[in-house]
């Protein structure tokens, strides 16, 4: 009978301690969900197209009788097309990298527009083409999965083509490499793991190049060059991965 008793007040015992018992055990709770996030690390390669426009300053610092240190400013404009290949690295949100490229270039332009308005203080027409180029720039940026805000700067080398054409005295025609800076910013987006669309602004400053000996008898001049432009492209990336996210 005293052990009956004794079984019967522990179970009810246990009965009214199981929920004080139960509000101490910690609860279960569900992990958070993973979500992937794209990866911008990684090498790539990509092509790119566009039109620029070219500013050119030419300062003739003997000039005829009269028209001594004369300056004309004409413009160009034209299609360009190339390509790229660069690597970067992703920490947080931060992206940094480095990338080399080279382009054709179909940006050309004259002041024949002056020379027949009669504005132009000698009688010959001059002519610039930025034929092709080569880049090797820094890149960063600021991710936020799929999309990369970036900024790229470096240097740049240009090939223009220099053409005076006199009526009386003929053509001189030269090529100037020219060695300089670049400096522009983009927008990029992952379409896949390894597509990635971009749209970019680029600005080119080639310096000034000299003629100081003009085959058709011209006084000898220079010309400041400066380019901007703007591309579309698609890039390659090798790899495509994606990084958990929590």
């Amino acid at each position: 009978m005293k052990r009956f008793l004794f079984t019967s007040v522990s179970l009810v015992t246990l009965g009214l301690m199981s929920p004080a018992l139960a509000a101490d055990l910690p609860m279960y709770t569900k992990a958070p969900a993973v979500s992937p996030t794209f990866d911008w690390s990684g090498f790539y390669a990509g092509v790119y197209g566009g039109g620029g426009f070219g500013n050119h300053n030419l300062n003739n610092a003997l000039g005829p009788a009269g028209f001594a240190n004369f300056t004309i400013n004409y413009d160009s404009t034209g299609a360009v097309a190339g390509g790229e290949l660069g690597y970067q690295v992703q920490s947080g949100v931060i992206v940094g990298g480095v990338e080399v490229g080279g382009f054709w270039s179909d940006v050309n332009g004259s002041d024949l527009s002056q020379f027949n308005a009669g504005t132009l203080p000698i009688a010959s027409v001059d002519q610039t083409k930025l034929k092709s180029g080569a880049t090797l720039l820094a890149r960063g940026g600021i991710a936020v999965d799929r999309l990369l805000l970036f900024f790229t700067g470096g240097w740049a080398y240009g090939q223009l083509q220099h053409t005076n054409t006199d009526p009386v005295f003929g053509v001189d025609q030269f090529d100037a490499n020219r060695s300089g800076l670049a400096a522009g910013a983009g927008i990029a987006y992952a379409i896949t793991n390894n597509l990635i669309g971009k749209f970019e602004y680029r600005y080119y400053d080639f310096g000034t190049y000299h003629r100081d000996a003009p085959t058709n008898g011209q006084s000898p001049y220079s010309v400041a060059n400066t380019y901007s432009v703007v591309t579309v492209g698609l890039d390659y990336k090798f790899g495509g991965s994606v990084v958990a996210k929590y």
